[in-house]
């Protein structure tokens, strides 16, 4: 189902959260790719630009900036989202953000519209291996339960929406940066290293937005409008092996000693450790999804695994870790300290 000539079938993007972790991940994967021109969504400045970008000064929270944004866009890619904060934040950026952008967006006739959304809309686990219309989402965040409401919103206009599980690569904050912190405050393996997880490569999921964004216009109405799809990079991955990925990433030796999990989480708290439960569960509990669905439709196999991919961002994340060594912190401290983080 991947066209065969890109540039010849995307038209114009509008592309929020190009300044993020994922955001900007896809904005180099449709650089690459060319093809019709690509907005960008921006609170301030911008920075430098490419050839085929045009930077709009946007805010979510303020609808009147939104005005003449989708004009002659043909596919909104959203990205931008609030996750974490206070609830009325949240609310403001994830659900009513989202209903301004979806009205703007209706207003200048753009045909599709993507939604980059989040497997933790299910709530606490385990989950093992759910397809995605087998588990009724249970938000226990306001992050999360305000990305749902916006998931709502985009499915009710016809739009599609793409739950992703725990992404890493090259701009991470705080999948690897939180394991390196419980590593380096309980070197134990919580339950043996036993949960499976599913986990996405940054660049994969921007390579499936992109997809998505070029997709033919039968295509879209058949298979993508009005649905959820979860993205993953295929077989889920075992504790154990994301840790010790971790460890050797960090310069530390791979756990061997097994530990109940409350038994780890309770140290890993009590020695001051800024994971959250919840958090600490989506290392150490079962959290897989099935992706099937998406894989087969865009005919993209579940290419190397875990082990392959996450070696090609080994060089950035020992550097990256390094320096939080260095500064004695981990930024996965932002994440609970209530620091709101959003990306536009």
């Amino acid at each position: 189902m991947r066209p065969a000539d890109p540039a010849a079938r995307r038209g114009a993007v509008l592309l929020t959260g190009a300044s993020g972790f994922v955001g900007g991940a896809v904005r180099t994967e449709l650089a690459a790719r060319g093809g019709g021109p690509v907005r960008l969504a921006v609170r301030s400045g911008g920075g430098p630009t490419g050839p085929d970008e045009q930077p709009r000064t946007a805010d979510l929270t303020r609808p009147d900036t939104l005005r003449g944004l989708c004009t002659g866009v043909d596919t909104v890619l959203h990205l931008a989202s609030l996750v974490s904060g206070e609830p009325a934040q949240c609310r403001a950026v994830n659900t009513d953000g989202t209903a301004a952008l979806l009205a703007e967006a209706a207003r200048a006739g753009v045909r599709r519209f993507v939604l980059l959304s989040t497997t933790a809309v299910y709530g606490p686990g385990p989950h093992r291996g759910p397809a995605e219309d087998d588990l009724r989402p249970a938000p226990v965040s306001a992050a999360s339960a305000t990305r749902l409401a916006a998931e709502r919103l985009v499915l009710a206009a016809g739009g599609t929406v793409l739950r992703a599980p725990l992404v890493y690569g090259a701009g991470d904050a705080w999948v690897v940066p939180g394991a390196a912190a419980l590593l380096a405050a309980v070197p134990a393996l919580p339950d043996g290293g036993t949960a499976l997880l599913s986990l996405v490569d940054v660049r994969e999921l921007a390579a499936v937005v992109a997809d998505l964004a070029e997709l033919p216009p039968d295509a879209w109405a058949a298979r993508a409008a009005g649905r959820v799809h979860h993205v993953t990079d295929g077989a889920p991955v075992r504790a154990a092996d994301l840790l010790a990925a971790v460890s050797r990433a960090a310069g530390r030796p791979v756990p061997a000693r097994a530990l109940p999990a409350d038994a780890c989480f309770r140290l890993f708290d009590a020695a001051g450790g800024r994971l959250s439960r919840r958090q600490f569960d989506l290392l150490a509990v079962d959290h897989w999804y099935a992706d099937g669905r998406l894989r087969s439709w865009l005919r993209r196999p579940s290419g190397p695994g875990f082990a392959a991919r996450f070696a090609d961002h080994h060089d950035w994340y020992c550097s990256r870790l390094t320096q939080a060594a260095a500064q004695g912190r981990s930024r996965v401290s932002q994440g609970r300290a209530g620091h709101p983080r959003t990306h536009l």
